[in-house]
């Protein structure tokens, strides 16, 4: 526990850090901290902080700069958002239509990296897994095309390869029977009916059904496609990553592969309300240097999605918090829109 004068010292600290980007000194504490200290004091105040990890003395100054736990601290108990850090929003609520969802999703990404001058991330709800249409196509002997349309429109094809040749007669036979008993179910439960009805099924039509049960699934386990990201560019201009190409490497990594920016942000579609993950405190967020501000959005009350902000460790959370909540809140009413 923190009195109310080392909790004082070490929000001006990291105010102070970060919006200056330099370690800080005792004695711009003193000065800006208000508070009537002695730089004796002071230097004991901010000991004690180091002890417990919440600051760091990089080596080539003398100044402090916040820890993971410092800034974890300081986001918990200190900080205090106030109005009007984001300008009016009517002109953004303009760029979020709801006219295509994807679209809609595209441009929160830019949004909120315009906003932030930071990288915007967002995940696309999941498609339902549910097929509204199939079709089979011979292409050669023993090769088939599975073409199947979801309710959106869109449309999956695959080649699979069949035990034995089939004409195009017993694939419609195939693909009428699934249009006509199966359509608009889910394919779990497609599945499920497949299980109980196979032994009234010709060997191979319960082939066929059950393989294109399969390229539906294959089909929405591509969870990479979910992910939208913008701004990553951004990056090369943050002095906290500039210097150290290192970082920016596998920062970028991480953005190119995106499995990885998935799995985090399924964590905090879990949350309620904004979250914010600091790097190096946990294996939420595996670089030490990034931080992440997010928060779900939702569909007509139903949570889909996540959207937020990635950027460096040193940004401001107050301003960031709002970023991510207003754009949420215009997300989840674009989305609910009919």
């Amino acid at each position: 526990m923190l009195d109310e004068r080392a909790k004082s010292l070490l929000k001006t600290l990291v105010e102070r850090y970060i919006a200056d980007g330099q370690p800080v000194g005792s004695r711009t504490l003193s000065k800006a901290s208000g508070l009537e200290l002695s730089p004796a004091t002071i230097r004991n105040v901010m000991a004690d902080l180091e002890e417990l990890g919440l600051i760091a003395s990089p080596h080539t100054s003398a100044g402090r700069v916040p820890t993971a736990r410092g800034y974890r601290l300081f986001v918990d108990t200190m900080l205090t958002a106030a109005p009007g850090l984001v300008a009016d929003t009517r002109p953004l609520e303009q760029q979020l239509q709801p006219d295509q969802p994807q679209r809609v999703i595209a441009s929160a990404a830019q949004l909120l990296s315009n906003l932030s001058s930071f990288v915007g991330v967002v995940t696309a709800p999941r498609k339902p897994s549910v097929f509204h249409h199939i079709e089979f196509l011979r292409l050669g002997e023993r090769r088939v095309l599975v073409i199947m349309v979801a309710p959106d429109g869109d449309v999956q094809n695959r080649v699979i390869f069949t035990a034995q040749d089939l004409s195009q007669a017993e694939l419609a036979e195939a693909s009428n029977r699934l249009n006509a008993h199966y359509a608009g179910l889910s394919l779990e439960s497609v599945r499920e009916k497949l299980k109980s009805e196979v032994d009234a099924l010709r060997g191979e039509i319960a082939q066929l059904m059950s393989a294109a049960v399969q390229v539906g699934t294959e089909a929405m386990q591509h969870e990479e496609d979910r992910v939208v990201v913008s701004g990553e560019r951004n990056l090369l201009t943050v002095q906290d990553f500039s210097h150290d190409m290192g970082s920016l490497r596998r920062l970028f990594d991480l953005f190119e592969q995106k499995t990885q920016l998935m799995r985090l942000l399924d964590v905090s579609s879990r949350a309620e309300g904004v979250r914010i993950y600091i790097g190096g405190e946990s294996q939420v967020v595996p670089f030490e240097e990034l931080s992440i501000v997010s928060a779900p959005y939702e569909v007509d009350g139903q949570v889909v999605g996540t959207l937020g902000v990635i950027g460096p460790t040193r940004m401001a959370y107050d301003r960031m918090i709002q970023i991510v909540d207003i754009t949420s809140r215009m997300v989840s009413q674009a989305l609910s829109q009919k």
